[in-house]
């Protein structure tokens, strides 16, 4: 089903044909079953049929849950140039930035014309703030905007982000453009958004705030957009970022809580029924006040399979569990497949279950005192080592002390979540006590407190690590191969694990040859002007920047990570430049390019130069006008329609993204 959904995201196909296909494929194995059921064990064309199968029933679960192909899709109905009526409802709120309040919303009506989509909405923020919630149906009038693509290079693409969230545009907003048509809840995410507000509501009359409050309402609800930013940055530091959010490890305590609770309704007569219906019940009640995100969804539909099987008197195989869990996932969201939270909880539980038993057996202390901290520490180290080459990949770090900070955090965790859920009980029926507060909030602060003393520790955080696909693919191939050498002690799967190892290393290999490059790069830095020049594996880059903000600038970071960049460093921004027989003229605010001995081939304009552009290109002729995002926006658009008058190329950096010579 996995390869489905890949061939259907990177290969569009007709809907019709992958569905007339895909019918036709289960017909036929139903019928290769029913005729041929005795001997299906001998034969390899079952297999080879139902592997297509799943491939298909993958696309089609792709392709069938694809909105733009649907004729009422915002996209397919015809929009104004300027602006757009739009009626939509609030769908999910999100995190927002210094300027604007962001939601998630999807359309009712675009132009008068009932319509089905999603957008994210941006309102800027007002002296009187105002907060809406998931439900409300609101009216506008405005202009579609596409999201924004990456400017610089190696930059993360937030565009295709939301594209596997089928969001394809953004509005603006003003609140005073903004009509509210209705508050009334109507889905079970506004009941649950209901919910959470009230819940927080409570908390805050009780006298919860600040940190304790925004870490209760990550860890109980599901909802990190109010965790500061500081504090945020400790837990990734500390290796402890996956217990913000809601997962397995979480789920799976409630789960042993809630197990605990409804153990008497073993005694009722129908209680083998009774007790997992309750408990799954409450699970998905749980996921819904999360969010149904991708790691509490997983974990949930997970554990529920485990609670039915369990009181059912059937045996659980983990690896089983997994499957069906991941199966019923992707059959109705296939996009959850391109999730980070998604495929890091699979390869940690898939770690946990394979590597740990094998680390465990290595020393099983006698003692309780001494085996609980073993055993914490050993499903730590599983799942890290199932999770480190993706983590790689996608955030570039490695938390060096994360076996210290886990070895606490999981056992506050426990404690957090179970003393959280009665806090929550008390404060929804106004008996939440001031003892009760303090000691929680006590609680927090300590583990927030510990965080921040292990992320203090930087030289033991490895930062900036560049790691490609190839080199995650052949880490979970020497994985595998190791974890099957130990298994089975055989030379065949030594072999391999060498062979897996052997491929690790041309692949950093090549990646080392392939950084041996030249670049001139023009970035685009809002402001500012940045010109880099890429040697190898050294950068040196000409900015106008305090110095100490260029390490910590994100282009800079993502660019040096991309390309494996060793040594960095700055220069003073000069008038020409020389690359590869190309001649870059600078126009600075001073606006000097008269009587030059030399004709350039580019020139970039930067800090908003006073100049008549017809006069300059008549003067200098050259073949590309470049303008950084350091000038007026005023300018930006006068000398575009200056450029298009002469005919002559112009590279605007806030639109066209960073200009690069190899």
């Amino acid at each position: 089903m996995v390869t489905g959904i890949l061939l259907a995201h990177y290969i569009k196909l007709d809907f019709y044909s992958i569905l007339y296909v895909t019918i036709a494929l289960v017909i036929l194995l139903g019928l290769y079953w029913l005729i041929l059921k005795s001997k299906i064990n001998r034969s390899p064309f079952f297999g080879i049929l139902a592997y297509l199968c799943m491939i298909a029933v993958g696309m089609t679960s792709y392709t069938i849950q694809n909105e733009k192909l649907r004729p009422d899709h915002y996209t397919n109905l015809k929009a104004s140039e300027n602006t757009n009526t739009i009626i939509f409802k609030i769908k999910e709120r999100l995190k927002p930035d210094a300027y604007n309040d962001k939601y998630i919303v999807s359309l009712k009506s675009f132009n008068k014309q009932d319509a089905i989509g999603h957008l994210l909405i941006n309102i800027k923020r007002d002296s009187i703030p105002k907060q809406y919630h998931v439900d409300d149906i609101l009216f506008t009038s405005a202009e579609l905007n596409l999201i924004q693509k990456p400017l610089n290079p190696h930059q993360f693409d937030y565009s295709k982000y939301l594209e596997l969230q089928q969001i394809y545009h953004q509005l603006y907003l003003n609140l005073s453009t903004i009509l509210q048509l209705s508050d009334s809840k109507s889905t079970i995410y506004g009941y649950a958004d209901a919910l959470r507000t009230k819940i927080n509501a409570k908390l805050i009359e009780a006298g919860f705030k600040d940190d304790a409050l925004s870490i209760m309402n990550a860890l109980l609800l599901g909802q990190r957009q109010t965790i500061d930013k500081t504090v945020y940055n400790n837990y990734v530091n500390s290796g402890t970022i996956h217990i913000l959010a809601v997962s397995g490890l979480h789920v799976g305590i409630i789960l042993i809580i809630l197990n605990f609770l409804f153990k008497p309704l073993l005694y009722l007569k129908y209680g083998h029924v009774i007790k997992p219906f309750i408990l799954v019940s409450i699970l998905w009640s749980f996921a819904v006040i999360a969010g149904l995100r991708p790691s509490v969804t997983r974990a949930v539909t997970m554990f529920s399979v485990i609670t039915i099987a369990m009181h059912l008197k059937r045996r659980t195989n983990i690896y089983n569990t997994l499957v069906i869990s991941a199966f019923l996932i992707l059959l109705f969201k296939p996009t959850f497949l391109f999730a980070v939270g998604f495929q890091m909880s699979y390869l940690a539980v898939l770690s946990i279950v394979s590597i740990q038993p094998m680390i465990y057996k290595l020393w099983q202390p006698k003692y309780w005192i001494i085996d609980q901290p073993w055993q914490i520490f050993t499903v730590t180290l599983a799942a890290q080592v199932g999770v480190a080459p993706i983590s790689l990949y996608y955030f570039h770090q490695f938390p060096g002390l994360f076996f210290i900070s886990n070895l606490v955090v999981i056992p506050f965790l426990g404690l957090i979540l179970g003393f959280g859920m009665l806090v929550i009980a008390l404060a929804l029926i106004d008996f939440l006590l001031k003892p009760i507060v303090d000691t929680y909030s006590f609680i927090i602060d300590t583990l927030n407190g510990f965080i921040a003393w292990v992320a203090q520790f930087e030289s033991f955080l490895l930062r900036d690590i560049p790691f490609t696909i190839f080199q995650v693919i052949t880490s979970y191939l020497i994985i595998a191969t190791l974890v099957q050498t130990y298994k089975f002690r055989n030379f065949r799967w030594l072999a391999m694990s060498l062979i897996a190892i052997i491929s690790l290393q041309s692949v950093t290999f090549y990646n080392k040859y392939k950084a041996q490059s030249h670049e001139f790069i023009i970035f685009n830095k809002s402001r500012y002007s940045m010109i880099g020049f890429k040697d190898n594996q050294k950068l040196t880059v000409a900015h106008n920047l305090d110095s100490a903000k260029l390490n910590s600038d994100y282009a800079i970071q993502n660019y040096k990570i991309g390309e494996a960049i060793i040594d960095l460093d700055t220069d003073s921004l000069a008038s020409v430049y020389q690359y590869k027989n190309n001649t870059l003229l600078v126009i600075d605010s001073l606006a000097v390019y008269k009587n030059l001995t030399l004709q350039p081939n580019y020139i970039l304009l930067r800090n908003s130069p006073r100049l008549n552009l017809n006069r300059v290109i008549d003067s200098l002729k050259p073949q590309l006008i470049i303008a950084d995002a350091s000038n007026y926006k005023s300018y930006l658009k006068r000398w575009k329609e200056t450029c298009v008058h002469k005919k002559i190329p112009f590279h605007q950096t806030n639109e066209k993204g960073a200009f690069i010579i190899k």
